[in-house]
């Protein structure tokens, strides 16, 4: 059964561009991971600065072999010490 997770960012106007460039990153190596289905990217209208990505996983197995790689841990990381704030992540199962 597919999974959807939402990915949520708030980021300074001034990491931006710095940001872009790792979520790239982020987002190649997503692309070759077993189950991964699509993502969408969504800017909030009403908070400067604030995303969601929706990530759509074939299996909840597929998900959390990607979360657990060392590969996505280090751009993670990376990622969190830009926004100065973890990411935010919410796993959801279609019933």
């Amino acid at each position: 059964m597919a999974v959807k997770v939402l990915i949520k960012r708030k980021v300074n106007a001034d990491n931006s561009k710095e940001l872009d460039v790792l979520l790239r990153q982020l987002r190649a190596l997503t692309l070759n991971q077993k189950g991964y289905i699509s993502g969408e990217t969504f800017t909030r209208l009403d908070q400067e600065g604030a995303s969601l990505v929706i990530s759509t996983w074939q299996t909840l197995n597929d998900w959390r072999n990607w979360w657990f790689s060392d590969e996505r841990k280090v751009l993670q990381d990376k990622i969190d010490a830009l926004l100065g704030t973890p990411t935010e992540f919410e796993v959801f199962e279609n019933v």
